[in-house]
């Protein structure tokens, strides 16, 4: 007995009624053959990675992450201090590691289409396509690079007052 390995001790120590619920059921019913067959899994085409991309790309530079934990307000208000009023308040002054919703959202979108105005670039240099199509694209990348470019610099100026001055 005391050279048994675990394995016997359950078998001959095992409940007897789990064992005839074990066995019985099997000796007269049995499985059903099924057929069944491994799903294909297709390749995304290369435009639904491009776009995941850079959606991802807008939600890591938009500042969701920074949005879903401090949870800012949308947008701010200040008082004019000429007429009394409340006035609405997009970008939140002179704190550089603060932002507002609606912030964080418009310089993630200037950085996306900084980024777009590169890829239509790059599309403008394929041999292949004709000369007006290359000439548009190049005229869209390079208007929607130097667009993202100004906005990004005026973003920062009103965000810093005194910034590279």
């Amino acid at each position: 007995m005391a050279s048994q390995t675990p394995t016997d001790l359950t078998s001959i120590s095992m409940d007897p009624i789990f064992h005839t619920l074990k066995i019985i059921p099997f000796s007269v019913l049995r499985p059903p053959r099924l057929r069944l067959k491994l799903p294909t899994l297709t390749l995304p085409s290369p435009m639904t990675v491009f776009a995941l991309v850079l959606l991802t790309y807008f939600m890591v530079v938009s500042g969701i992450v920074y949005d879903v934990i401090v949870e800012p307000p949308g947008i701010g208000s200040t008082q004019d201090p000429a007429t009394g009023s409340i006035r609405p308040v997009v970008f939140l002054p002179g704190r550089v590691n603060g932002q507002y919703i609606i912030e964080g959202l418009s310089s993630g979108f200037m950085f996306v289409l900084g980024g777009i105005g590169i890829v239509l670039m790059d599309l403008a240099l394929d041999k292949n396509r004709a000369k007006s199509v290359k000439v548009s694209y190049a005229t869209a990348g390079i208007s929607s690079l130097i667009i993202a470019y100004v906005m990004s610099m005026l973003f920062i100026r009103i965000k810093i007052p005194a910034y590279l001055r």
